[in-house]
């Protein structure tokens, strides 16, 4: 097979493995393409944790093991070695008679790693690195919670050009249009929790829901030291197969959190910094305890400068509207923050908006 063929290929099994986005924590997005005499007999993604791999939705898609003696695999993370939830499938792509594994990247997890070891052992020919970067931009998530047990965390705002996200202190309403909030809800709906502070809460007092037609809810997530949201609060009393998590100082009131509970909502208590604030790195660990991969960080202007200033925010998407609005709007970020790069930086137009998303680095 070409070069040119190996990449054609991969990029098909890349669409398979997004069809997976938002669905498979804490596994990764993983798709799947088999290839025989250079024509598709299978392609699969994996679907949830806990059901099967993509290489065995691929096989079965193929007709079966019977099927793919001889084939090509291309496959966007290398095989699992292990017995989890389900089998090794590099077992299942040996027993297939598969002749040939072209691999995106080599799995993170040293406990499901191994898979392309066992498969040249045994006589395959496996071939790794194929379009690696695409796969690893497709699973940071995965990869940071497989070697840190925390999530990734993305910061998103709706901004003007003057980096303000509300027209007047203490006021919401959206700055951006219609195609800035659709991609919002598709953040929502790909990403396993959406994060706000009580501020926001309050002034917004807002559903955090998907409204994609087949979306789902992320886990609702409020920073809320003293737990002033009110059990009447919308995200409590909608229907939402989604849980709403309320994280709260070590000293906030007993009698609020019990009324918040029967409301419907989860209350972890956690330690304070030295300011009296919430201690970040402790709420994405329990979040990532829970096998949350990932978090959309979406304010307000506290809460971002609070993810900045304790080095937590891995990723940034920025909606920027054609607007200025001026010293009365509520600025981006309040409080001291580090300054710090958009890198890998891409810019998309949406209607009137420009999308500005990139990684979060540090500057020295």
């Amino acid at each position: 097979m070409s070069e040119a063929a190996d990449l054609h290929f991969m990029r098909l099994a890349l669409a398979e493995a997004k069809k997976g986005k938002g669905r498979t924590a804490p596994n990764p997005c993983v798709g799947a393409v088999l290839v025989l005499n250079g024509q598709i007999i299978g392609s699969g993604w994996h679907k949830k944790t806990g059901t099967p791999h993509a290489e065995i939705h691929a096989i079965a898609d193929a007709g079966g093991a019977a099927a793919c003696a001889g084939a090509t695999l291309y496959v966007t993370l290398e095989p699992c070695n292990h017995t989890g939830r389900t089998s090794p499938c590099s077992r299942a792509v040996l027993a297939a008679g598969i002749a040939r594994v072209v691999v995106g990247m080599a799995d993170p997890n040293p406990v499901a790693a191994g898979g392309a070891e066992f498969l040249r052992s045994q006589g395959v020919i496996v071939e790794m690195g194929i379009l690696e970067e695409k796969c690893r931009q497709l699973n940071r998530p995965f990869i940071k919670h497989s070697s840190t047990a925390l999530p990734w965390v993305v910061l998103k705002a709706g901004m003007s050009l003057d980096g303000k996200i509300s027209r007047m202190r203490g006021q919401g309403g959206a700055i951006t249009g219609p195609e800035s909030q659709r991609r919002t809800h598709e953040l929502r709906d790909e990403l396993d929790a959406i994060l706000i502070g009580i501020g926001t809460a309050l002034i917004d007092n807002p559903a955090l829901t998907c409204r994609l037609e087949q979306g789902r809810d992320p886990l609702r997530v409020i920073l809320d030291s003293q737990l002033r949201l009110p059990p009447e609060a919308k995200m409590l009393r909608q229907q939402s197969a989604a849980q709403t998590w309320i994280f709260c100082r070590t000293d906030a009131c007993a009698e609020k959190q019990r009324k918040l509970e029967e409301a419907g909502a989860v209350v972890h208590r956690v330690a304070a910094n030295e300011n009296g604030q919430l201690d970040l790195k402790q709420v994405l660990r329990i979040l990532g305890q829970s096998n949350i991969t990932s978090v959309l960080v979406e304010g307000g202007a506290a809460v971002h400068g609070a993810f900045l200033r304790a080095g937590l925010a891995d990723e940034a998407c920025l909606f920027v509207a054609p607007c200025f609005i001026g010293e009365n709007g509520t600025p981006l970020l309040t409080g001291d923050a580090p300054e710090a790069l958009l890198t890998e930086l891409t810019a998309e137009k949406l209607g009137e908006d420009v999308l500005l998303r990139g990684l979060l680095r540090k500057t020295d």
